[in-house]
């Protein structure tokens, strides 16, 4: 299958599903759904300033990673992203970074 055609018409990833008991209904509630991706999409793209990175949602179905040169990596889901980011980067993203602990516990963009 090409990978456009994964993003038309693939199954969502677990990492996608909605933390609502609506989730294991038959028809999932998509505002809550798109809530949620946007809110974990935020959340990594806190961790990944600190490596010169920003993670976009594409069309719901996927997400679009960037560096601050302009490479970008098509991903499907956020098991995905962290391959992708130290591949970008260039180097480990090390989730464990004193630094960007630091930066995160302060309340600030890293």
């Amino acid at each position: 299958m090409c990978s456009l055609c994964g993003v038309l018409g693939g199954r969502g990833h677990w990492t996608d599903s909605a933390s609502t008991p609506e989730a294991f209904a038959s028809r999932l509630d998509q505002t809550t759904r798109r809530r949620e991706r946007q809110e974990r999409t935020r959340l990594a793209n806190a961790i990944l300033r600190h490596y010169g990175l920003s993670l976009t949602d594409w069309s719901g179905a996927s997400y679009v990673l960037s560096n601050r040169t302009g490479r970008t990596a098509l991903i499907d889901n956020l098991t995905e992203l962290w391959a992708a980011a130290e591949d970008l980067a260039g180097k480990p993203c090390d989730p464990l970074d004193d630094a960007l602990i630091a930066g995160l516990s302060a309340g600030r963009s890293v």
